[in-house]
């Protein structure tokens, strides 16, 4: 792009700006639930509320309703020509740009810089906050955590030293009046679905309120209470009139190994406060609680992921997409055809094979488990950050959330309540476990939509493969021939368990095969986090330190 045109699309994203804040007075229905009210104040902070209970709020117009499509478009040649034909209307009317400068091509390049910023700077995509929410980091300042601008560290190592655990807070923090601290059961089925209600009507959800997070009972007792748990890290906010629980934030125990340093820590988790609270600013004493807690427990390191920029990531990893009910996924307005393609065409390009590649893949079961921990541990190695799992936590992870009864029961390719796939390939001479692969479900609610209430989404979980240790594997393209193959069946298995999309992101060996399986970048972005310990940047969406890219995490995060 020329000088010329780089300062006319800086001026055309100014006028698009302004046309798509252009404000009227309009009455809009209050966004307090009914019956809610009285119980569950609202976040909007002070209003002058009319004498039916209408707030009065601003009408965006018609420019800035048509820029919430841009959502899920990746390439420039997707914006929609209703978006640019409009914007460029609205910015003609009021007369902010001359007739050289206003054109479609100007337009559409504008259109896609400001999509791509708001990417960069964290605010789009699952996870996405924006900059007013991000606030100025006040509370992190005050953290054990490396601030935005420092520079790599000499030497890895803790940023406060450790400290006897009598010398820890031994009271909670305080809460605003009327609030109290709750430790929640999650092996209790009524405190589960408490903790399930929380999440599945105020955890994440994308920049356009399109789609949240799902996390089923099941999938909560699966991530929250692998072996070693601790019950006491597993935090909940209640209302002290009704018990009800409006916060929530979890830990859970790791043994983390940060290139050659190996350390317990805490995986935190699930943080989240009710919609109509979060004026009451409770997420850093949440954060503050649990960290007093897992301190309470000899542990002064965490790690944890975000989808906004917080100081400061270790590293960041980008979400793919592969695409297995492309119609769903259209109509439910997950995605979208390119301008250049029909839907059958797209259909036709996303099919997949009816059987799988691998000779000697299955279902993995417990008698595979001694095999599986060896070579998870021996593959996992590769990666500059990776979890040291013992026996006990590589079945719980892999085998405890295979569901109840038969395939079949919880649907088609499904066991009832199942949350995790995992598969074996097992050599038909020797009967060696070669290779494994897993993936779990996480579903996602399609806000307002009757027709599809849930996005059934499979996410990529650990894998391993021999094919690693074979000389010069990676050189030849061995080892990208075999994590091709073992993914792609899990693809296979996913599309015949009836999942609609599968994703996966840029960390381990996924990098080098994901554009040939056919998986689409995503505008998600994931950041890894580490509490009380400093380290140089580690290889995720992009390389490091002649790294290359997805070999510095082998972590992931549920």
């Amino acid at each position: 792009m020329s000088k010329e045109s780089k300062l006319a699309g800086s001026s055309i994203q100014d006028a698009i700006g302004n046309a798509a804040t252009i404000e009227s007075d309009h009455d809009d229905e209050s966004d307090i639930e009914q019956g809610e009210s009285s119980a569950v104040p609202s976040n909007e902070g002070p209003s002058t509320s009319t004498a039916n209970g209408k707030k009065k709020k601003k009408k965006k117009s018609k420019a800035s309703k048509l820029l919430n499509k841009l959502k899920g478009n990746n390439d420039e040649e997707e914006i929609p020509q209703e978006v640019v034909d409009t914007v460029m209307e609205e910015i003609r009317t009021h007369g902010t740009l001359s007739p050289e400068e206003l054109t479609a091509e100007n337009i559409r390049a504008a259109l896609q810089q400001m999509k791509m910023l708001d990417v960069v700077q964290g605010k789009a995509g699952i996870g996405g906050i924006n900059s007013k929410d991000m606030g100025e980091h006040k509370f992190w300042a005050t953290q054990p955590v490396p601030h935005i601008g420092e520079g790599p560290p000499l030497e890895d190592g803790y940023i406060e030293p450790s400290k006897p655990v009598e010398e820890v807070r031994q009271t909670p923090y305080a809460l605003p009046s009327g609030y109290e601290w709750s430790v929640l059961d999650i092996k209790d089925p009524e405190q589960t679905k408490e903790v399930y209600d929380l999440l599945s009507r105020n955890y994440v959800e994308d920049d356009y309120a399109a789609f949240r997070f799902q996390y089923s009972a099941e999938f909560l007792k699966w991530a929250l209470t692998p072996p070693g748990y601790h019950k006491e890290w597993h935090i909940g906010v209640r209302m002290s009139s009704n018990k009800r629980l409006i916060a929530f934030i979890s830990g859970v125990p790791m043994m983390l190994r940060v290139r050659k340093n190996v350390i317990p820590v805490s995986e935190i988790n699930y943080l989240c406060v009710h919609k109509k609270l979060r004026s009451k600013r409770l997420a850093p004493v949440l954060i503050k609680e649990v960290t007093r807690q897992v301190h309470l427990k000899g542990v002064f390191q965490a790690i944890y992921t975000a989808g906004i920029v917080i100081p400061t990531p270790v590293s960041v990893c980008r979400y793919y997409h592969r695409s297995l009910n492309v119609p769903k996924l259209i109509e439910s307005k997950f995605s979208y055809v390119p301008r250049s393609m029909t839907l059958a065409r797209l259909i036709r390009i996303n099919q997949l094979e009816s059987k799988t590649s691998l000779p000697g893949l299955r279902e993995m079961g417990e008698k595979d488990l001694p095999q599986v921990a060896d070579l998870f541990r021996r593959y996992m190695q590769r990666f500059d950050m990776a979890p040291l799992m013992t026996f006990e936590e590589v079945k719980h992870n892999l085998l405890s959330g295979r569901g109840e009864g038969e395939v079949g029961d919880g649907g088609k390719g499904r066991r009832k309540g199942q949350v995790t796939w995992s598969y074996v390939v097992e050599d038909p001479q020797t009967h060696k476990v070669t290779d494994f692969f897993a993936f779990y479900s996480l579903p996602s609610t399609i806000i307002n939509n009757a027709k599809y209430p849930t996005l059934e989404a499979a996410y990529l979980y650990y894998y391993a493969t021999e094919t690693a240790f074979e000389p010069e594997s990676e050189n030849s393209g061995q080892l990208k021939k075999r994590t091709k193959s073992l993914i792609g069946d899990a693809l296979i298995i996913a599309n015949e368990a009836a999942f609609d999309v599968f994703n996966a992101l840029t960390l381990m060996d996924n990098v080098p095969v994901l554009q040939d399986l056919k998986f689409g970048v995503g505008d998600g972005f994931l950041n890894f986090y580490l509490y009380n310990w400093r380290t140089s940047p580690l290889a995720g969406m992009n390389g490091e330190g002649g790294i290359a890219p997805g070999k510095g995490i082998g972590v992931v995060m549920l």
